[in-house]
């Protein structure tokens, strides 16, 4: 009677006690944009001397290795923010509540005209060396982040986080975290097309 009885309970839970998951699409929608935005920002500081990568306009401006570093910070913040809210129950409900779909979230965080207050932490203060050796911490980030993104089966879909672009689900504020790069990047590329940028 318990061997019958066993496979019926395995049935029963499998059934009743899961986490929606990921799909294959959405997993390799995600992968695509976090390897698209880490390529774009090497592309861009490529070949940049120190003058170059630590030159600024104003003292108030930031200069590309200012962004450089800033992402790198963002990377973990934004990471750990994310992981944070799956410690809360799973609550589909709020599904409705959301403002913006995936490609809404990365056209919003890409908009430069749309403007956020850098809180503490974020703020770059030259703590891990010149733009390269940045670059290397960041490349370890974004690669741990494709990983966590290929095996996870956390449900992304069904956690939610306040942020200055309304509420998101798990999955987009990681969507935003890749968002963030390319948000920089075009700052990068301001810069270099700023008359004043030093040719070498």
């Amino acid at each position: 009677m318990y061997k019958l009885f066993l496979p019926v309970l395995l049935i029963f839970f499998g059934f009743t006690v899961t986490t929606d998951e990921l799909t294959k699409k959405e997993k390799n929608d995600a992968v695509s944009y976090f390897k698209e935005t880490q390529k774009n920002l090497a592309e861009e500081i490529k070949g940049l001397s120190e003058n170059q990568l630590n030159w600024k306009p104003a003292d108030s401006v930031w200069s590309a290795a200012n962004c450089v570093e800033h992402i790198t910070l963002s990377e973990k913040n934004i990471f750990d923010w994310a992981m944070s809210t799956l410690k809360a129950d799973a609550d589909p409900a709020k599904k409705s509540q959301l403002k913006y779909d995936d490609n809404g979230v990365k056209k919003i965080i890409t908009d430069r005209s749309f403007r956020v207050k850098t809180r503490e932490g974020f703020i770059p203060t030259g703590q891990f060396g010149n733009a390269a050796q940045t670059m290397v911490i960041f490349n370890e980030r974004r690669e741990a982040l494709i990983k966590y993104m290929k095996d996870t089966k956390d449900d992304l879909r069904n956690h939610f986080a306040e942020s200055p672009l309304g509420l998101l689900d798990s999955y987009q504020v990681l969507i935003f975290l890749s968002g963030h790069t390319a948000r920089h990047t075009a700052q990068i590329g301001e810069l270099k097309s700023n008359p004043g940028f030093p040719k070498q």
